[in-house]
């Protein structure tokens, strides 16, 4: 396992070894002991998958206190855009935001607590994954507008994207929750 620096500080890139021959492949897509040696305390309590087809845009989340998450996120098939936005207030990188395409079954993105978290497939029948360390809770779910100026990210956007309705709805930073 490789654990790669991000911009954002906390949030990082791991690698996992892949093994693979004329059946298949084996990897690892989870391994606490190994997260431990390099100071990552993640424990799972919840995993998630979503399919969607080529073009959707689905973000920016986040969980509030005392429900927020830390993610470890990939993509099962397909690949995405990913996109993470450090809401932490105390944080030397608050407000800014780091994106990362993840094509390949072996690459997953650590995003801690207090990130708003999104992703834009770039293939049809992408099936994207989640593990959480905090289970889900409606009220405490939150958002950011995708298309927030003041964040000016750069999707890699190929007209309009498909976005739910809630999702278009959310503010902008300045307006959001923040940790």
């Amino acid at each position: 396992m490789e654990v790669i620096e991000t911009p954002l500080k906390d949030c990082v890139i791991i690698k996992s070894k892949m093994f693979g021959d004329d059946r298949g492949f084996f990897m690892e897509s989870f391994n606490q002991r190994e997260l431990e040696k390099h100071g990552i305390y993640f424990d799972v309590k919840q995993i998630n998958f979503a399919k969607s087809g080529k073009n959707v845009l689905r973000g920016l989340h986040f969980q509030k206190e005392p429900h927020a998450q830390t993610k470890l996120v990939g993509v099962i098939a397909g690949s995405v855009i990913d996109v993470v936005v450090d809401m932490r207030k105390d944080s030397p990188t608050f407000k800014e935001s780091f994106k990362l395409e993840i094509d390949a079954r072996d690459t997953f993105l650590l995003i801690p607590k207090g990130f708003a978290h999104g992703y834009y497939t770039l293939e049809e029948n992408t099936v994207f994954y989640y593990a959480v360390d905090n289970f889900y809770n409606a009220e405490a779910e939150s958002g950011l507008i995708y298309n927030d100026s003041q964040l000016n990210i750069d999707w890699g956007l190929i007209g309009l994207p498909l976005v739910s309705e809630k999702d278009l709805k959310q503010p902008a930073v300045d307006a959001a929750y923040t940790f």
